[in-house]
């Protein structure tokens, strides 16, 4: 038997829940975090990723790849998915030591009608629906929400704008949530992160910020909107540009053919810049479904 088999690990991570290491069917590493398992998951090009399951019955030994889904992240290797388990489970002590209530609720959100919802705190409560959900606040709560990050009803979307309650009410939360908040404010509310800090994001350290230069610096630029590999020029991607990326089209469209192993490996961060010297305009037969119309 496997030495990480069953190991528990109360000393790095004391009460409830407890974290157990050990390896599936098919070799892969795993761990159990309360009722939550993760699996060091074997990805493309020899790379590994983190991924998980929930209330496997079976002992570890016989679980397998298939009971696990979902991608949350990369790691470098077996001490990196490690310190991930060890992480949420530091995150879930704290989460059942903050006292969250869950109560039955059918409130009227932005998103639509509530099926369940946390409370928090008083005045502090997050709903889920069938399609999305966030937080609300109560105006006395809501007033406390830095003024760039305030929403005017206050209703906080799940995927980024929640991170403004976490960053008001920092004891409501665990630190792992903290520091997902805190990124999210850097990466797609910069401005609010600057005034909070009193300090320059410098490039690299935002998402939004970065966007933005890169749109200032190619402003009349053709930058690539839509692609596709040509079939009828071999070894190239067919391309629709337009100035300074503009989706909407108003700023005029033209097709390019850049080399598809250029594309492929230089896509950019925010959109392909044509280059055109080297790249050339294309006129011909297209691949776009409708553009020959």
């Amino acid at each position: 038997m496997n030495a990480l088999t069953s190991e528990i690990h109360d000393k790095e991570t004391p009460g409830y829940p407890g974290v157990s290491f050990g390896r599936s069917a098919d070799g892969l590493l795993v761990a159990l975090v309360g009722e939550t398992a993760f699996a060091m998951a074997p990805g493309r090009d020899g790379k590994s990723y983190l991924a998980a399951g929930w209330r496997i019955s079976r002992p570890m030994a016989e679980w397998t790849r298939n009971d696990f889904y979902g991608h949350s992240g990369e790691l470098a290797d077996e001490d990196a998915f490690r310190a991930k388990i060890l992480e949420n489970a530091h995150h879930q002590q704290q989460r059942a030591a903050l006292g969250r209530r869950e109560i039955h609720s059918r409130a009227n959100t932005p998103w639509g009608i509530s099926q369940r919802a946390t409370v928090y705190a008083e005045g502090v409560t997050v709903h889920s629906t069938a399609s999305h959900g966030g937080f609300h606040l109560t105006g006395g709560r809501n007033s406390k929400v830095h003024g760039l990050l305030r929403s005017v009803g206050g209703w906080y979307e799940e995927d980024c704008h929640w991170a403004a309650v976490a960053q008001a009410f920092p004891d409501l939360f665990t630190d792992f949530e903290k520091a997902c908040a805190e990124k999210t404010i850097r990466d797609w509310y910069p401005d609010a992160w600057e005034a909070i800090h009193g300090r320059v994001l410098e490039p690299g350290q935002s998402s939004m910020k970065d966007e933005r230069e890169f749109h200032k610096r190619h402003a009349d630029g053709w930058i690539v909107v839509s692609a596709i590999r040509s079939d009828h020029e071999a070894g190239f991607t067919e391309v629709v540009a337009t100035l300074g990326g503009d989706r909407a089209g108003a700023r005029c469209a033209r097709r390019f053919l850049v080399p598809s192993s250029e594309y492929g490996v230089s896509g950019g961060r925010f959109g392909f810049v044509i280059d055109e010297v080297r790249h050339r305009e294309y006129d011909g037969p297209s691949t776009f479904v409708g553009w020959n119309r």
